[in-house]
């Protein structure tokens, strides 16, 4: 495996945009295999960001290059069942990670855009997070894990004194309150309509 992964558009972690991976370690030649499939070489890589790792298979391509098949974790990517805008908006907050007051807007406007889908439009999005539960579209559970994380992020958007800036770990639990938000009110229930459609013969 070569000395750096190329081709990374962004760390699956950090999501800093044109990584810099160094190999920690790679197999000395391709892993056997009884299944009939090609054997790959697999090697771990640091991010120089974030340093965290993933790890990838790949088959030589000619000279030092290799040809990577998959990388873990791959990059997270909005579901095409989350209605635009709010999946470019979640995109986006997985893109800026690396920036967390950003990543929190971001994660912020996501919220906003699917509470707006399901017609909740007036007041404030944590007024319209307990609307939600009130209509019984989230559980009590996801309403208070809304209030609890930094949706929106008015703190780095009112420049507060004391605490202007939304910590990593709070853009982190931001990002995946979105993320888990888009799954319950849209993936999930798609999921099941086309499983329905499936189960009854229909084409979906």
């Amino acid at each position: 495996m070569g000395v750096q992964l190329i081709g990374l558009k962004r760390c699956p972690h950090c999501s800093i945009a044109a990584p810099n991976f160094i190999r920690m370690w790679g197999s000395e030649g391709p892993t056997s295999r009884t299944d009939g499939g090609p054997n790959r070489y697999w090697g771990c890589y640091r991010c120089r960001s974030c340093g965290s790792i993933v790890t990838c298979s790949g088959l030589p391509s000619g000279g030092d290059q290799f040809a990577f098949f998959e990388i873990f974790p791959d990059a997270r990517m909005a579901h095409t069942d989350i209605p635009e805008p709010a999946r470019t908006y979640l995109q986006q907050a997985y893109e800026t990670l690396h920036a967390p007051d950003a990543a929190a807007v971001m994660a912020g406007s996501a919220v906003d855009a699917m509470l707006k889908v399901r017609g909740l439009t007036n007041g404030s999005l944590y007024s319209r997070i307990d609307e939600a539960l009130s209509q019984n579209l989230l559980t009590k559970g996801m309403a208070e894990w809304a209030h609890e994380v930094r949706l929106g992020s008015n703190r780095p958007r009112h420049a507060d004194r004391e605490n202007p800036h939304v910590s990593p770990d709070e853009a982190k639990q931001s990002v995946e309150f979105a993320e888990a938000l888009g799954n319950f009110l849209f993936v999930l229930t798609a999921r099941i309509d086309r499983g329905l459609k499936e189960a009854k013969g229909e084409q979906t």
